[in-house]
């Protein structure tokens, strides 16, 4: 049997025989799947128990794939790899949208994506189209990473990895040929930005930490900030109690959570967040399975629950894990919620291991906020693309804002909240846009930046950036200011680059965001990508300005909320 042949099998194994166990009697012919069973003659007999259900499929499988080997016009070429994948997936896509099947390679990035670290040489890498090719760029390194040790630098453009030209290469496939295993070693060939040598660096690649909360600061006095953008994993519950204890010692006495773009993870590690901030004995999550077998309610056992008014910010790629703990602060009033509706995943996926390496994620259960909300999207009448990229059946109209208008809850003073949509924010704001026109100057505003950190821009303050990045400076409001001698030095660049020259009419039209955008590179040169995000934050972030202006509103939750677990 050949490998991939013998995984279809294992998948539908798995699926069928799951079903079955998960209902502790063998189902009939008319749910299993296959109903009967050609015999040898005219007359049929109906399947019933899975294991018979699977040897029809496997059969009916089998006998397809000789049709298509046979009688397909590129039959001989045929990718056995793509015809097995394909087909497990269209499987499981008739059960939902999150169940999904993982190649060896896939599966691998899943794990890795689970863990707080990667292995690879640390560095944050970014694409750019000058004229027809594009080209990549290391943009920052990481602290203590290979990639800092062997001194690359912001703007080096990557030229080849391991001999191989990287040329009109995505950032993603660039980045994939850089990771490996731990201790291998890779071959970069990098343009220097500084002089614009051609240089080969051997870089032994290693494990490079990948924090779930890459930032913990004061916004303001007494204003506490947590970035927790980048998912759930093993460390996450840890590396937010080590964050608060930091901004305590600073002096934080109100604090936004930040969970936009928070894509979820670990189901556990969100349950102890949520139990950071709920006293003891509240609800966080209700989990129900088939036949209850998953059934499981999960609720705080904090005697010494984090105190502090709280504001969540989310959006709509605020999903799963993330929006359990969103809801969970929503319904018994612990925190004001602002920013756009959540994505809207209410369903639990068990990680399934497979031979070959492959592996699925099986949807097991649907989680319910406190107060019994069923915070899943309708994906019934929608394909995968427009679940995706659009706001689903269940929502009024196509904006991420939009008023949720599933079953009625009430949080636990009485305030309603809604279901089968998303978690809607207390106070909606619209997300920071990009034009098209915006885009456009983006490439523009990265080599202009590069060559004037490097020195090679006449500018009436020193913006060159010399050595390595400094990890340790905290962003102070003068740094890298972008001067109009800088905006008109970057008007005469554009105007002189063939490649960038029919842009020269955006700029005056985008000030605010050349000037933004110009600093954001700069800082990210001199201090690294986590304190250059603090540029936008600062600057440009509507969401996170009313979630500062809400927060004595938060301070008058956070009191209501005490009110109502006292005896």
């Amino acid at each position: 049997m050949k490998p991939a042949l013998r995984l279809m099998t294992i998948v539908i194994a798995v699926s069928v025989s799951g079903i079955s166990f998960a209902q502790q009697r063998p189902r009939s012919s008319a749910t299993t799947g296959p109903a009967e069973k050609p015999t040898t003659a005219t007359t049929r007999r109906p399947v019933r128990v899975a294991g018979e259900a699977t040897q029809v499929i496997e059969k009916d499988f089998s006998e397809a794939l000789k049709v298509i080997e046979r009688h397909y016009v590129d039959g001989s070429k045929l990718d056995y790899n793509s015809a097995f994948k394909s087909s497990i997936l269209g499987m499981l896509r008739s059960l939902d949208p999150h169940s999904n099947y993982y190649d060896r390679d896939e599966y691998e990035e899943l794990k890795t994506d689970q863990r707080s670290e990667y292995f690879g040489i640390g560095a944050s890498i970014q694409s750019y189209f000058f004229g027809a090719d594009g080209d990549t760029f290391i943009t920052a390194t990481f602290q203590n990473s290979p990639a800092a040790r062997a001194g690359l630098r912001f703007g080096d453009r990557i030229v080849a990895v391991d001999g191989v030209k990287m040329t009109g290469k995505p950032s993603l496939e660039v980045r994939d040929k850089i990771r490996g295993p731990r201790g291998s070693v890779v071959k970069v060939t990098i343009e220097r930005a500084a002089d614009r040598r051609l240089q080969t660096v051997e870089i032994a690649r290693d494990v490079v930490p990948q924090p779930s909360i890459p930032d913990a600061y004061l916004i303001k006095p007494g204003v506490g900030y947590i970035d927790m953008t980048r998912g759930f994993n093993y460390s996450t519950t840890e590396e937010l109690q080590d964050a608060l204890e930091q901004l305590h010692a600073r002096g934080m006495n109100s604090l936004v959570l930040d969970l936009r773009n928070n894509p979820g993870g670990f189901l556990d590690q969100a349950i102890h967040v949520a139990e950071v901030f709920l006293p003891n004995g509240q609800l966080i999550l209700t989990q129900k399975g088939r036949n209850g077998l998953r059934d499981n309610t999960y609720r705080s056992a904090n005697n010494a629950a984090e105190p502090v008014p709280l504001v969540i910010l989310i959006n709509q790629y605020t999903a799963s894990a993330s929006e359990i703990v969103a809801g969970a602060m929503q319904d018994h009033d612990r925190a004001l919620i602002v920013g756009e509706t959540s994505f809207g995943k209410g369903l639990v996926q068990s990680i399934i291991p497979l031979d070959y390496g492959a592996g699925l994620t099986l949807t097991s259960a649907k989680y319910y906020t406190p107060s019994g909300r069923l915070i899943q999207r309708d994906y019934a009448d929608s394909g995968l693309y427009d679940y995706y990229t659009h706001g689903g059946s269940k929502r009024s109209d196509d904006s991420a804002t939009a008023k949720i208008v599933g079953p009625e809850k009430k949080t636990d003073s009485g305030r309603p909240v809604y279901g089968g949509g998303g978690i809607a924010p207390d106070e909606a704001v619209g997300p920071r846009t990009v034009t098209v026109a915006q885009r456009r100057l983006l490439a523009a505003i990265f080599a202009f930046a590069r060559e004037l950190v490097n020195g090679r821009i006449p500018a009436p303050a020193d913006y060159r950036v010399r050595g390595a990045i400094n990890f340790e400076h905290e962003l102070k409001p003068s740094d890298f200011v972008v001067t109009d001698s800088i905006v008109r030095a970057f008007k005469d660049f554009v105007a002189a680059d063939p490649d960038f020259k029919n842009s020269v009419s955006l700029v005056d039209r985008n000030r605010a965001f050349v000037e933004l955008h110009l600093r954001f590179n700069m800082v990210q040169s001199a201090y690294g990508r986590v304190m250059a995000e603090r540029v936008f934050l600062a600057t440009d972030d509507k969401q996170l300005a009313r979630a500062v202006d809400v927060l004595p509103r938060a301070r008058d939750l956070a009191m209501t909320a005490t009110h109502h677990t006292q005896p």
